[in-house]
């Protein structure tokens, strides 16, 4: 799989195309790149498009840690490492309680690419699966 990131530029979309099985799957994302919009993240979202999602990046590559307090959609987390290879994906259920579950990534991850639940599975993306970042 890779990755191909344009017009990445605040407060729009920018496109994502991923290269899986042989075919392109592009993605519209969010960028968040600073730490007011990893905290907020996709919360109070009632929806995300097919093809919609956030690409959280950040500054090194560390044990990433996410939870789902607020957030009303089921996501598919795919943990990308500094290799822009992807470690760990998993699928998150909403929380709109005070005690959520804290989804770890089970190997450290630079970027993190949270799309709708079921997403990787419908497309073939898997660990081990190539992102190539182009800015």
């Amino acid at each position: 799989m890779v990755l191909l990131l344009a017009g990445c530029t605040k407060s729009e979309w920018s496109t994502v195309t991923l290269l899986a099985d042989g075919k392109e799957i592009p993605v519209q994302v969010e960028i968040a790149d600073e730490a007011a919009e990893w905290q907020q993240g996709l919360m109070f979202r009632e929806e995300l498009g097919a093809d919609k999602g956030m690409l959280f990046i950040f500054g090194e590559e560390m044990t990433q840690r996410f939870w789902m307090k607020n957030t009303l959609i089921p996501l598919d987390m795919v943990f990308i490492d500094a290799d822009n290879v992807i470690v760990d994906i998993q699928e998150a259920e909403p929380c709109r309680t005070e005690s959520c579950i804290v989804y770890v990534s089970a190997a450290p991850a630079q970027y993190v690419l949270e799309v709708n639940k079921g997403f990787s599975k419908e497309n073939g993306i898997n660990v081990g699966d190539l992102l190539i970042l182009e800015k």
